[in-house]
């Protein structure tokens, strides 16, 4: 299963993700990996459903997924949309299942067991 952020077509990846990893850059404080990450989390809006491989590789590390999800565990509550991140096969976060599905169904998602539904029409889910 994949499931891919749907950017608005009047956003280009290239200029809105770069111009927010230049702010979060310019705060310093973090690695270039970590600020990189932290952009592409904070540019994710309602709707918006990633894996962490995508993650990774829009912050221009691919291959790694992993180190995202470790990001994503050791922030600081609130700090990032980790709801909107999961495993490329669409698998929750294992012990906050049922907040993220409860947070995924909100934002329009189907969540079975735990793991999400890929939207089938390929829609944006957006409000």
């Amino acid at each position: 299963m994949r499931v891919r952020r749907r950017l608005e077509p009047e956003e280009p990846v290239s200029v809105g993700i770069r111009a927010s990893i230049s702010r979060v850059a310019a705060v310093g404080g973090r690695s270039s990996f970590d600020s990189d990450v932290a952009a592409v989390l904070r540019h994710l809006r309602p709707g918006d459903l990633v894996t962490y491989g995508e993650v990774a590789l829009e912050a221009g590390h691919p291959g790694a997924a992993r180190a995202v999800g470790s990001l994503l565990r050791d922030a600081a509550t609130g700090e990032f949309p980790w709801w909107r991140v999961v495993t490329s096969t669409g698998r929750l976060v294992p012990g906050h299942e049922a907040e993220q599905a409860e947070r995924l169904r909100s934002e329009g998602f189907e969540v079975t067991g735990n793991r999400v539904v890929p939207p089938t029409d390929g829609g944006d889910r957006r409000g």
